[in-house]
């Protein structure tokens, strides 16, 4: 009976630590576009109030969001961050169940100033 626990805990402890594979970030500077895409998935409103240098506005609430990402390609490394970061988590994950490979998150979003401009 034992032997079952322990077999169990471990398949737990594997599946648990294998299910966040996505990549977020804390810190980026305009280094890191020089081969990708920077998006700003707030609203129009938020970005024209505020954004970070080279960033493109697809706003995570237009009806064709997704689509508006084709023009990037599937293997082209893109950046996102919103306000303070859930956004930017839904728009990474959608992208990436889009087939896109390398979608990663600016963790904190604009609010937090993760993204210092080094």
């Amino acid at each position: 009976m034992k032997l079952y626990f322990w077999c169990f805990v471990l398949l737990l402890i594997n599946f648990g630590c294998a299910q966040n594979k996505s990549k977020h970030i804390t810190e980026f500077s305009q280094k890191d576009i020089n081969d990708g895409i920077l998006v700003d998935v707030r609203t129009p409103k938020e970005y024209a109030a505020g954004h970070i240098k080279n960033a493109v506005n697809i706003n995570w609430f237009d009806t064709d969001f997704t689509s508006q990402f084709e023009r990037f390609g599937k293997n082209k490394t893109i950046y996102v961050y919103c306000k303070k970061g859930g956004r930017s988590l839904k728009a990474q994950e959608k992208l990436k169940s889009l087939g896109y490979e390398n979608v990663i998150n600016l963790e904190g979003g604009y609010d937090a100033k993760v993204m210092h401009q080094k």
